[in-house]
């Protein structure tokens, strides 16, 4: 997980999964993507989207020499260490870094995990999509030190503690995630149980009660809970 720089405006300093927006371009790179051949446009920018966010914040890149079947090397993504920045700043689109790197995008290698969509009442909204991947041996997670400021290996219970110990802050659809995954045991079993889960999309709502105001999701969505106080409530 990352942390998010405290001067970004939506979940600053929080603990968080490496992601971000999609660009115009990501729908635009089918044809350097496997996995996709029976997805629709818009899955498709969704998994070169997160793709291409996790390696700008985080440095994994799942992505194959074209023509090979592994993953690329530890040592191969060194040297692509320096394409981060510039995807970032739109200085090189996913289409012109894939064709002169020869790479293929692994979407097949993405698993659908959940939906979240921000509440109508906040200023700022996202459609969100979460993704599991097994992160290949051999990269090295290194945050970008823009957007995201440190970065660490953590198992989910362990972040659950450090959240209610207070050496984390973590929002609501995160917890909730990392909650769903600390019921496996091994990558192994997360994965097997993503797949066999169906994926509610989660919108979450505001229930205003005699003690307060509570933040509410469908009970079926598959969580260990469906609705907390908002604290500073009356």
């Amino acid at each position: 997980m990352i942390v998010r720089h405290h001067q970004i405006d939506f979940a600053s300093g929080a603990l968080v999964f490496p992601g971000g927006k999609v660009d115009d371009g990501d729908g635009e790179v089918r044809s350097f993507c496997e996995g996709v051949d029976n997805l629709q446009y818009r899955s498709v920018s969704l998994m070169v989207g997160a793709i291409r966010e996790a390696f700008e914040e985080s440095g994994v890149l799942l992505a194959r020499k074209r023509g090979e079947t592994n993953i690329i090397s530890g040592e191969k993504l060194t040297s692509l260490e320096h394409y981060r920045d510039q995807l970032n700043k739109g200085e090189i689109s996913i289409a012109q870094f894939l064709e002169k790197e020869n790479l293929i995008l692994a979407c097949d290698l993405l698993q659908p995990f959940a939906h979240w969509i921000t509440p109508e009442m906040m200023p700022k909204r996202f459609d969100t999509h979460f993704y599991l991947a097994v992160a290949p041996e051999d990269h090295v997670a290194i945050h970008d030190g823009h957007e995201s400021v440190d970065s660490i290996w953590i198992s989910p219970k362990d972040a659950l503690v450090g959240a209610d110990e207070g050496n984390y802050t973590i929002i609501f659809p995160t917890r909730l995630n990392i909650e769903m995954l600390s019921e496996s045991e091994s990558v192994e079993s997360a994965m097997e149980l993503a797949i066999k889960r169906p994926i509610a999309s989660v919108l979450p709502w505001m229930d205003k009660r005699e003690d307060g105001m509570y933040l509410c999701i469908p009970s079926d969505a598959g969580y260990q809970i469906s609705e907390t106080k908002m604290e500073n409530t009356p």
